[in-house]
């Protein structure tokens, strides 16, 4: 024995191995784990074993492979054979050490026989909450399963019994339902009834769903099985396995509702007969002993673990019961009023048991409330309980038979609420529907004794389940400990997991700490406690045990057979499953020219040439090309590369070809098409590359052509293999590399290889082999880099344009006089080209585009003089419009200008900054309606210039179809879009410094556009061009290139990007690029005076301190860095007159500060925007109306709104502003006695909370808000008070609150109700309700709306 403990002490010292495996075999277990913990001497055959018996494979059918470590680049699997330790092997103690668990020689692991209990390898079995505490008796130490995926800690095999698997949060569920299946009298009673298919639906029926859940249980050769269907039953939806509930509260509404399903059944009455006790619940008077009683009927007994008040918890169950049953006595205020007497007497009162049930239910109420923290609390404090508990010395003689003779009609309803509410955990029922009482003096002793005697000799009770809760009161893990009535061992049914375990274990249950007893003392013990204990009669004539097979009715033979087959079923389609290759699947259709993806499902023993016919059948191809003409290639989709083709491999298996049955693939399969006159090519392991021909003469890059290459070829023999490709000559070829996003690199060195270059499995390259001086000049300042260079950032946009904008005017005269035919590009571009006296000028067609808007902008002003307050101000953009940009040299004649000509910037103060407004877009409203087209040519104008030139139509050859085809589709692909936002304290970003010249150096920019129909619903009469443009190029010359199209200088119209929830926000900073900007982005265009530099758009709200909504938005406007507030006060007079209809004077209104709702800081007119008003983009600001002279002069001075309350009319008065030269409490009381005639010593105020009016209900208005704080200034704690705009409420303390009778306060609550709801304001608060336990017994939840 010693010896014995001598190897255990030296085992526990021995450093351990934590070895974590991962199933790479199948796609169901790849993200499954075992986790072994064994001592670092166990030898590498017994690791391979270990890892059998847990994942139920055949020791010798699989390998091992390094996952991580030192060893992950060891590829060789280790060797089993081997009598080295996993230490030696390199196994590293204290660490994870990962290893994958693959197929061996190409075949996959075989799966153990089904004796051995670990078939069952279900992707779903998860477990949620503690394992069996470590050193259990029947616990392996040598395994821990932390993901809790793979086999119990001892398979069925070895217990027997089958587990339950947890759907997310149903333990509470697995606990109960594992306790009753191993309660003999209710499996077989349940297994008696049978089901009438004809009188419900299988799915529905809770008792059936029962059965087939108990049966598998017995029956099932998994290691666990679903609830899923039991749970449908019950009517719940997937979201109730989210919900933790009560093991005792399921227990007693799945009882409630087996009964409901029961009725008219023999069953009837089982879950009474089982579980129902008896108890009278008595008063008894101490002057003159008559006592009145009612008896009442439970199904359990909640016992406390605390009594009320108390640091101390009862030691054991007996005590607990023991003061269940203590009297109470009844005296001071709260003495009985005895019958007999007909006075308040002094009275006892209790509860006495008159019969205890068949199984008796014990509940330990481990949860209680803390009234100190206000927050539920778990109890784990000691409490034990014996296997065997008497229950004789609990029930009392002389009640052992009560005469139901006289009647206490007050007894049982003065005393029933208390009963319920403190100590019964059922609905409580009267026998007869009325309470009872009896005199003593009518009872017989000698009878009630000699009954007595008969049922204390038969009340010894065996406990048989414990269901365990580990956790605290926020929530947990149930599990049971049950022991079973064949062999009297007891189990841990801890969800799927099920394992021996011994009375030492059980009593690991009694929760706390080893400790004294303090009423905190559970907050320091074990969390792990029994909450359910359930107890058997020893009674042999009752005791019954479970039925056998052979036992069993015929319906529930029918029932095992028929879920055996069930089972060999799944067995079989998992078997399937395990042996079939999954891939994605490709095919570019022969006749549509569309690339088609599906999901190829093959058995692995299956050919290639078999796969082949799936494969076309799947992709529907019978009547676009015969199955020989067919084949199945290696395929790379996300580099669009063919690895290899199969030549010779018909026969062989897919399992082979793809390497194994795997979760994923790093590859794809194409089913590649021919037509019958060709012959398929060889591909072997090479690289694809995409080659684009450029044409510098047409300036296209064409379409790309596939060429497979080596990589280990030189870069002059890839020429020559392009050469034969493209038939173009290799001696004058060159080949630009795109290694990644615009990096193009030039293979000049001929001797290099394809991989020394960076040649990769995909690949794309750019030749030009034509003979001109190009090729000569240095690479980086060559026609064919810019060319690439420019088609490598083009983007494509759409640009919505303002309706009938005057620029057609503009198209028209350029293509009236320029090309006459749109089809002749290159003509079109020479007629550019000739003498400027033949073509209006730009100028001249904007000049008069400008006077159209301004004529237009005056006569909508005449229109709108009725003053509609909500009209944004772009119609008044307008009314200042100058002449747009000077006219260019018309001395240089256009045979002397080049394709990059300098355009002169006429007026650098007119290219003006622009600022973001937030504004809804839905309020800016274009205000161009000349009625003219501006798409009415259909040609296209292709300009390239440089950043600070002003556009000039060209044609340069390249049509439309070379840069549609050839840009870069997935050069911006996925990336994410970043809105346009204005620097918040420098103001409008500008181009050009104090000298109006361009801050960078000149680039030459790509624009093209042409006219575009845009999809159905995007507006009647709406005008689209598609541009294609150099995304490096500034906001402010894309802006100039527009020009033309919309018809108004670039300084008076506004590009608001459009984002996919088709939101517009304004785009400002001109000296950004469109770089944020990818293909297909949308742009709209709407006019109105931009910003110059240093001013900034602002929207104008009027304050309405007294009206329901006190926020109105009036208009925007235009603020200066260096303006007065007087100026701006000044600016927007006319536009209040004009646009709102307000005549006002500039000393009636003031302008303030506005934070979301919130009026703050009044502005005096000499501040000056940016010196002492800190002014920035998105600005809002409050303007409010006077009614007299403005009192505010200093900023010394402080406003504040104060609202008086009137308690004994229980209504509040009218805001107030009260104007104070300091920060004194003293002196706000003296203004508020001076405007309301308080006196002074009785004004009490309080701070408003919230956001600006501060609503509060006139209900909670008196007493919720903090009145007459101690202090002397505002500025202080608890007020804080320091800028304008404070709501302060103030009452007269020595008016008294109007009582209200219940009819006026309900009635004042609705209209308080609606009226803080309309303003938005919340009412009351309402925390989160926890979800009700609800089984329904119709299957489905009654979608009753007035039910919480």
């Amino acid at each position: 024995m010693k010896k014995k403990f001598s190897q255990v002490e030296s085992a526990a010292e021995e450093p351990r191995v934590l070895c974590i495996i991962q199933d790479t075999t199948n796609s169901k277990t790849v993200n499954e784990r075992v986790t072994l913990n064994l001592p670092a001497s166990t030898p590498l055959k017994r690791l391979f074993e270990d890892v059998a018996s847990k994942v139920g494979y055949v020791n010798g059918t699989f390998d091992l492979m390094w996952g991580n470590g030192d060893n992950v680049t060891d590829t060789t699997p280790i060797d089993q054979n081997s009598d080295k330790t996993i230490l030696d092997a390199g196994f590293e103690p204290g660490k994870k050490n990962f290893l994958h668990l693959t197929d061996k020689d190409g075949e996959q692991p075989h799966i153990m026989p089904e004796e051995s209990g670990t078939t069952d390898d279900s992707a779903q079995d998860r477990f949620i909450g503690p394992l069996p505490r470590e050193g259990s008796v029947g616990c392996t130490n040598d395994y821990v399963s932390q993901s809790y995926s793979y086999s119990s800690v001892l398979s069925k095999s070895e217990t027997g019994y089958v587990g339950l698997v947890n759907q997310a949060m149903t333990c509470y569920l697995n606990s109960l339902l594992q306790t009753l299946f191993m309660t003999p009298e209710f499996r077989n009673a349940l297994y008696k009834w049978e089901f009438e298919e004809s009188e419900e639906d299988p799915v529905t029926s809770i008792p059936y769903q029962l059965q087939r859940l108990f049966v598998l249980l017995q029956t099932s050769k998994k290691r666990a099985i679903e609830t899923t269907d039991v749970t449908r039953s019950f009517g719940w939806d997937s979201s109730e396995a989210w919900q933790q509930h009560d093991v005792q509260e399921l227990c007693r509404v799945m009882f409630d509702a087996l009964e409901q399903k029961w009725k008219q059944t023999e069953q009837a009455d089982l879950i009474n007969q089982l579980y129902q006790g008896k108890l009278k619940d008595y008063v008894r008077c101490l002057e003159c002993g008559y006592e009145g009683w009612r008896i009442d009927t439970y199904l359990d007994i909640p016992l406390v673990i605390r009594p009320y008040g108390s640091n101390q918890a009862f030691a054991s169950v007996e005590e607990a019961l023991h003061a269940f049953i203590q009297p109470e006595i009844l005296d001071g205020p709260n003495q009985y009023f005895c019958e007999r007497c007909k006075k308040k007497c002094d009275a006892r009162k209790g509860l006495r048991f008159l019969h205890f049930p068949y199984l008796l239910t014990l509940q330990l109420k481990r949860f209680d409330f803390d009234y100190t923290t206000m927050h539920r609390i778990k109890l784990n404090d000691r409490m034990t309980f014996p296997e065997e508990l008497d229950m004789s010395v609990f029930i009392d003689v002389e009640d052992e038979k009560s005469p139901q003779t006289e009647s206490c009609t007050d007894s049982g309803a003065e005393n029933e609420g208390s009963c319920h509410s403190d100590q019964m955990s059922n609905d409580f029922s009267n026998d007869d529907g009325v309470d009872e009482g009896i005199c003593l003096e009518s009872n017989s002793a000698a009878e009630r004794i000699s009954k007595a005697g008969s049922e204390k000799s038969s009340l010894l009770y065996e406990l048989f389940s414990v269901m365990v809760h580990s956790g605290s009161a926020a929530g947990g893990h149930y599990y049971a400990c049950i022991k079973s009535f064949s062999d009297d061992q007891w189990y841990s049914f801890n969800d799927q997991h099920v394992s021996k375990i011994t009375q030492e274990d059980i009593k690991k249950t009694y929760g706390g700490s080893s400790g004294s007893r303090g009423y905190y003392s559970s907050a320091f013990a074990s969390s792990t406690n029994a909450y359910m204990l359930i107890y058997r009669l020893k009674d042999p004539t009752r005791n019954a045990k479970f039925l056998e097979a052979h036992e069993y009715p015929e319906h529930i033979k029918q029932l095992v057979q028929k879920e055996r087959e069930l089972e060999e079923q799944e067995k079989r389609q998992r078997e399937i499953e395990r042996n079939t290759c999954k891939i994605k699947l490709f095919c570019m259709h022969p006749t549509k020219q569309i690339m088609m993806e599906n999901k190829l499902e093959v058995h692995k023993d299956r050919t290639l040439k078999e796969a082949v016919e799936i494969a076309y059948k799947l992709m529907d191809l019978e009547e676009a090309v015969p199955l020989d003409c067919c084949r199945l290639v290696k395929y790379d989709e996300f580099h669009d590369y063919l690895e290899r083709s199969y030549e010779g491999e018909e026969d062989t298996p897919m399992g082979l070809l793809l390497g194994g049955v795997k979760s994923t693939y790093m590859f794809d399969l194409l089913l590649e098409t021919r037509k019958p006159d060709q012959i398929f090519q060889c591909y072997k392991p090479e690289v694809m590359v995409k080659v684009h021909v450029v044409d510098l003469k047409t300036e296209s890059v064409a379409p790309p052509i596939s060429v497979r290459a080596y990589l280990n070829q030189t870069v002059s023999e890839f020429k020559q293999l392009i050469s034969k490709a493209t038939h173009l000559p290799a001696e004058t070829m060159r080949v630009v590399l795109e290694r990644c996003y615009n990096d193009l690199r030039l293979l000049n060195v001929s001797s290099k290889t394809l991989k020394a270059e960076g040649f990769f499995r995909s690949n794309k390259v750019f030749i030009e082999s034509s003979e001109s001086l190009d090729r000569h000049v240095a690479y980086t300042d060559s026609h064919l880099w810019k060319l690439l260079d420019r088609h490598a950032n083009t983007i494509r946009l759409y640009v919505s344009l303002p309706e009938q904008s005057p620029g057609s005017q503009f198209r028209r005269a350029v293509y009236q006089k320029s090309s006459g035919d749109s089809g002749n590009l290159d003509e079109a571009c020479e007629r550019v080209k000739g003498p400027v006296g033949n073509m209006k000028s730009v100028e001249a067609i904007l000049e008069e585009s400008t006077e159209k808007l301004k004529s237009l902008s005056l006569q909508q002003q005449q229109e709108g003089d009725n003053g509609d307050s909500s009209k944004s101000t772009e119609a008044s953009d307008f009314e200042n419009i100058e002449s747009p940009l000077n006219e260019i040299d018309s001395s240089a004649s256009a045979e002397n200008r080049e394709l990059e000509n300098q355009i002169q910037i006429s007026d650098p103060e007119n290219l003006q900054s622009e600022e973001r407004s937030d504004s809804d877009v839905n309020n800016d409203r274009s205000t161009s309606s000349v009625d003219s087209d501006i798409l009415s040519s259909s040609h296209s104008s292709d300009t390239l210039c440089n950043v600070d030139n002003a556009p000039l139509p060209l044609a340069n050859g390249l049509d439309s179809h070379s840069i549609t085809s050839s840009r870069r589709s997935k050069a911006n692909q996925g990336k994410k879009e970043t809105w346009d936002t204005a620097e918040e304290d420098s103001g409008t970003d500008s181009e050009y410094d104090e000298s109006g010249k361009s801050r960078g150096e000149a680039q030459y920019m790509y624009f093209k556009s042409e006219p575009y129909t845009a999809d159905e619903g995007s507006g009647e009469g709406q005008k689209w061009l598609m541009v294609h443009v150099d995304k490096r190029i500034t906001l402010s010359a894309f802006k100039q290139h527009l020009e033309p199209f919309v018809g108004v200088p670039s300084s008076h119209f506004k590009v608001f990007r459009v984002y996919a929830s088709n939101q517009e926000f304004e785009s400002v900073r001109l000296n950004e690029t469109l770089s944020s900007f990818s293909d297909d982005n949308k742009i709209t265009i709407r006019l109105g005076r931009a910003l110059k530099k240093g001013e900034y758009r602002v929207k104008v709200y009027q304050l309405l301190v007294n009206e329901p909504e006190p926020c109105k938005f009036l208009l925007d406007a235009v603020f200066a860095k260096g303006m007065t507030v007087r100026q701006s006060k000044e600016e927007l007079l006319p536009q209040l007159r004009e646009q709102c209809g307000l005549d006002l004077t500039i000393d009636r209104f003031r302008l303030r500060k506005k934070t979301w709702k919130n009026p703050g800081t009044v502005f005096l007119d000499y501040h000056i925007y940016e010196e002492d008003i800190n002014i920035s983009s998105n600005w809002e600001v409050f303007l409010e109306i006077l009614d007299g002279v403005e009192k505010m002069k200093s900023m010394s001075q402080l406003a504040v709104l104060s609202r008086r309350w009137r308690p004994s009319e229980m209504k509040l008065d009218s805001f107030q502003e009260v104007v104070l030269e300091s920060s004194s409490v003293e002196e706000l009381k003296e203004k508020l006695s001076e405007i309301s005639g308080i006196p002074l010593e009785n004004i009490e105020f309080a701070k408003g909370r919230g956001t600006f009016p501060c609503d509060i209900s006139i209900l909670e208005i008196h007493q919720d808000l903090d009145w007459n704080p101690k202090v002397s200034t505002l500025n202080v704690w608890p007020l804080y008070i320091c800028d304008d705009g404070a709501v302060i409420f103030y009452r007269d303390k020595t008016e008294e609150l109007m009582e209200l009778t219940d009819e006026q306060r309900n009635e004042l609550m609705k209209k308080e109700s609606s009226r803080l709801q309309k303003t938005g304001h919340r009412v009351t608060y309402s925390p989160r309700k926890e979800k009700a336990l609800k089984i329904y017994l119709d299957g489905a939840p009654n979608k009753d709306l007035t039910q919480d």
